[in-house]
């Protein structure tokens, strides 16, 4: 078995990371290896537990969540950054981005949503919740920044049926069992897909993906 993710939680209410902790370690190859309740506080635990991931709230005291990130990111330290937040106003996502963090998600969302965006960060990936998702497609959309059709680079119904289910947030190893293949093929699925789309993350081709119209954007926030 593979060592599991360490995580540092960062949220300045107690109940909710007791909530957020209980859930993380009962998927079971998550740790939390330690909490803040402020902003200074998880600054400090991150650089001295050096975890794997970092989930943060946005409003804490002493620094908020993108004034951590920030300094993680002037620091390098080797970290994945999670926000867990309430907010979902545009200038919060743009601000937290543009921090450098990898993912953004929303304290609504299941605790198996929640866990997923773990893992996807902890693997290098971009984790957006889709309703944020969905509102940067649109503003990209609105600004008239969509990208050209690729020329004879439609997708294979396969791997539509892969790209459909990681629009729903999937990890390989659940779209493996749900189309009956092996994690490797979904991994082959996934590269060819990010070729033919020209960009190197999950949630890059689910925007761009919606931006082409192979998937639709209502399915990003309504699918089940």
């Amino acid at each position: 078995m593979s060592d599991p993710i360490r995580v540092v939680l960062a949220d300045d209410h107690a109940v909710v990371r007791k909530g957020i902790r209980e859930f993380l370690e009962e998927s079971g190859d998550i740790v939390v290896v330690a909490e803040a309740a402020d902003g200074d506080a998880a600054l400090t635990a991150i650089r001295t537990a050096r975890p794997d991931v970092a989930v943060l709230d946005i409003q804490m005291p002493r620094r908020t969540g993108i004034e951590v990130t920030r300094a993680v990111r002037d620091e390098r330290l080797p970290v994945g950054v999670l926000v867990l937040t309430a907010y979902d106003d545009d200038p919060y996502v743009q601000a937290v981005l543009e921090a450098g963090a990898n993912g953004y998600v929303l304290k609504n969302a299941s605790s198996e949503e929640i866990v997923q965006a773990v893992h996807t960060v902890h693997e290098g990936q971009m984790a957006l919740d889709p309703s944020v998702a969905r509102k940067i497609v649109s503003r990209w959309m609105n600004a008239g920044q969509t990208p050209p059709q690729p020329a004879e680079a439609r997708p294979t119904p396969r791997e539509m049926e892969v790209l459909r289910l990681v629009t729903r947030g999937l990890t390989n190893k659940a779209i493996a069992a749900q189309l009956k293949i092996s994690e490797r093929t979904v991994q082959g699925h996934i590269a060819s897909l990010f070729d033919k789309l020209g960009v190197s993350s999950r949630t890059e081709a689910v925007v761009r993906a919606a931006q082409l119209g192979w998937v639709s954007l209502e399915r990003m926030t309504n699918d089940e």
